[in-house]
């Protein structure tokens, strides 16, 4: 029970910056909630839709809530791992090297349409990503804590891009689909965006107090039972027929590996923090698996060309696996 109480305590300021992000920001509640916890967890994000759907604008309203440093790269298939990373400049009065720190020394880190540079930029990002670090000449440097990466891709457009590759997605702890407002919000953005004065997203914790509450998420009690209904989940991707599900067998070429069972253990841990309770319940997992599990999953052309996709599958999982 003390560590119920202490969640509550310690979670009240994700309400608040609910409340902060929705005086700029209408709707997009599964984004937002995503970022929290990506924050708490420490996971990388990313989020995929089309152009227009306030995403850099969402996530620097977050910031801004938790006074975090916020930086946006743009992917360009010029962008070199410098332009992100940084490099040496040579000072002629000194006549030595001095490095020149890149956007990536920041706490949340906004890679807009990681698509479109080529592998070694996306390689160099993903090293940080892993390592929490960088190296500049001969010198490794330690990134922000927290630090977060959240990237975007725009599911249209895939000519001449460089789509991640299979192993590099698994990075990410989080595939965030990014959908269309409903009417009542098109409405709502219309008539904000009437008027010029744009309302200041107030700050509801600081850095230090984040990192606090990340180390409470750590501390959420998860019963043997929970456990094994999450194993249970990522091994019914690798063996269906063992559960029960013949019929995905021919339908999942590569399924979910021990990082998503550790991603989908932590992000269910963060959802139960979210809603201020100190212990993870089967609906805290079902609530995060696919968001976890969607870009881990590899189907067969036969299922692409029963226009099967990775949600219809995970939904088949959650249906037939024994809830404990």
């Amino acid at each position: 029970m003390a560590l119920n109480a202490a969640v509550k305590k310690e979670s009240a300021f994700v309400d608040l910056m609910f409340k902060e992000v929705s005086k700029v920001v209408v709707g997009q509640t599964e984004m937002v909630e995503g970022i929290v916890m990506g924050l708490l967890t420490g996971g990388h994000v990313l989020l995929e839709g089309v152009p227009g759907l306030a995403k850099t604008l969402t996530i620097s309203s977050v910031s801004q809530a938790i006074s975090l440093q916020f930086q946006r790269v743009q992917f360009t298939p010029d962008l070199l791992p410098s332009d992100l990373i940084g490099t040496m400049i040579f000072n002629p009065k000194t006549g030595e090297f001095s490095p020149k720190k890149g956007p990536i020394f920041t706490n949340i880190l906004l890679a807009d349409e990681i698509n479109r540079a080529p592998a070694k930029v996306q390689s160099a990002l993903l090293e940080a990503m892993a390592e929490k670090q960088v190296t500049i000449g001969d010198t490794t440097y330690g990134l922000e804590k927290p630090f977060l990466v959240l990237a975007t891709q725009n599911p249209l457009e895939q000519e001449g891009t460089y789509p991640l590759p299979e192993a590099q997605m698994d990075r990410f702890m989080f595939k965030i689909l990014v959908g269309y407002p409903s009417k009542g919000e098109e409405l709502e953005i219309m008539n904000r965006m009437a008027t010029d004065n744009t309302p200041e997203v107030m700050e509801v914790i600081t850095k230090e107090n984040l990192l606090k509450a990340r180390e409470m998420t750590d501390q959420i009690y998860v019963d043997e039972n929970v456990k094994t209904y999450i194993v249970d989940i990522v091994m019914a991707t690798r063996n269906p027929s063992e559960y029960g599900m013949g019929h995905l067998e021919n339908m999942i070429q590569v399924g979910g590996s021990p990082r998503a069972t550790i991603s989908l253990m932590r992000a269910s841990k963060a959802h139960a923090f979210i809603r201020g309770r100190g212990y993870v319940t089967a609906e805290d997992v079902k609530a995060v698996a696919y968001n976890v599990l969607r870009h881990r999953l590899i189907l067969t052309f036969e299922a692409e060309a029963e226009e099967m996709e990775s949600d219809m599958v995970i939904k088949d999982l959650l249906n037939e696996i024994e809830v404990p």
